[in-house]
């Protein structure tokens, strides 16, 4: 029995067991076995709070599962266990042509986690999220049953499971859909702006025509300045004859320093430097800065120290997302609390397809919050308080502290997803919110 950390390091488990899942074989011995303790798989480990523990229970670690079953090089479509990691799709696949319909801001996540999650990326106004482009599933289930769904083969089951936190069952395996690039290069329009105002027509005119579109936010400035930002527009570069060339350097930070390397004097100096530091224009970029900047430090999550940091992520529809991301950033630049890691980008109008699946249309922020205990509850408290009147809703990927209330105003259909829970399954999370 052991303790598991998740990757905010805020929240961890109370002693559990780990079971390792090499093959499809002990998975289905492990689930239908279950050894009277609620059960949930768990990937990577790189949610922030505690959707991916199970306190008291069994962690089925699915990293074994990391097979390729098929792959169609003429139409993008691969097949494989929920195990494998994006990094590893990414690494197979765009030297062929493909590469991922969407992808969150780390590729060490795995397909499984990806679709229990129902991430999204930079481009949900073009493509949706994750779900959208997974065809096909296999769900283990604890009585024993392997049931293969899709957004037409029960797809009652499909909603549930994607974006279900790992509720349902386990992913065995997933058929996801790629999209096809002319190599590993991205082309970026890079634009400062002094204020939200700013941003929301920057914003409105890009998504027009750029697949990918995010922006950092400032969100200490102050005054005529709150708000400002780099506003980072992408595509998949054209095929050309001469690429830059490049080579990933990966580093680690090899000790938990004893406090947060992150404080006041620290964000004021590094948001200072990256807005004037920031070139306006057009350029190419290889995909692994652009999308996943912080895997260049494999273990970024030290840098707040041993007591961790709050991922903090919501949306607010169009209605109220423009005065409600502007309450946000007052609230936060008052506490001088504020976060390095603060994007701001807007979701498109395609439905999400899973129960609990967190994009819909209107503003999504996302921010990091060193732990320093009462004043950081307090303000993320705050928070909650603007996101509950403007309508909104909280990401359980991020969660460490969502009360029951905010959860079921977030999702409405929970009660409906409740129905679709294996009862063998469970986790910190779902104990905390429907308790």
């Amino acid at each position: 029995m052991k303790a598991v950390q998740s990757w905010g390091r805020v929240c961890a488990s109370s002693p559990l067991a780990v079971r390792a899942v090499p093959d499809l074989g002990v998975a289905q011995a492990l689930v239908t076995g279950g050894a009277g303790l609620p059960m949930l798989a768990h990937g990577r480990g790189r949610s922030y709070g505690d959707v991916c523990l199970n306190s008291g229970g069994m962690i089925l670690r699915t990293t074994g599962l990391d097979r390729f079953i098929a792959f169609d090089r003429s139409s993008g479509v691969l097949r494989c266990e929920a195990g494998v990691t994006l990094q590893h799709i990414l690494e197979l696949c765009v030297p062929m042509g493909w590469f991922l319909a969407v992808t969150p801001g780390t590729r060490d996540v795995t397909v499984g986690g990806a679709i229990a999650n129902d991430v999204h990326g930079k481009n949900h106004h073009w493509a949706g999220s994750f779900a959208h482009h997974v065809t096909r599933l296999e769900l283990l289930r604890s009585s024993g049953e392997r049931i293969v769904c899709s957004p037409d083969e029960r797809p009652d089951l499909f909603s549930a499971t994607v974006g279900g936190l790992g509720l349902t069952g386990l992913i065995t395996w997933a058929e996801i859909e790629l999209q096809p690039v002319a190599n590993a290069f991205m082309t970026v329009q890079t634009t400062r702006f002094s204020n939200l105002e700013t941003f929301w027509r920057l914003n409105a005119a890009a998504e027009a025509s750029w697949p990918y579109t995010v922006a950092w936010i400032d969100c200490l400035a102050r005054g005529g300045q709150r708000g400002r930002g780099v506003f980072m527009a992408g595509r998949h570069a054209a095929m050309q004859q001469s690429l830059p060339a490049w080579q990933e350097s990966r580093r680690t930070i090899p000790l938990d320093p004893p406090i947060s390397l992150v404080n006041s004097l620290s964000l004021r100096a590094f948001n200072t430097f990256y807005w004037h530091g920031a070139r306006d224009g057009v350029a190419l970029s290889h995909y692994v800065p652009y999308f996943y900047p912080l895997d260049a430090i494999a273990n970024w999550n030290r840098i707040y120290g041993r007591r961790g940091f709050f991922q903090y992520q919501c949306v607010l529809p169009p209605a109220t997302m423009r005065a409600g991301v502007d309450a946000l950033l007052q609230r936060i630049s008052r506490s001088g609390q504020g976060s390095f890691l603060a994007v701001l980008k807007t979701f498109g109008h395609r439905p999400s397809l899973g129960m609990l699946s967190f994009p819909r249309p209107g503003a999504t922020l996302a921010l990091d919050f060193p732990n320093h205990g009462r004043a950081t509850l307090r303000l993320l408290d705050d928070l909650d308080a603007v996101v509950s009147q403007a309508g909104g809703a909280l990401y359980p990927a991020k969660d460490a502290r969502m009360s029951s209330t905010m959860f079921r105003q977030s999702f409405a259909a929970w009660e409906q997803f409740s129905s679709f829970v294996d009862p063998a399954f469970s986790s910190d999370f779902w104990r905390r919110v429907t308790h």
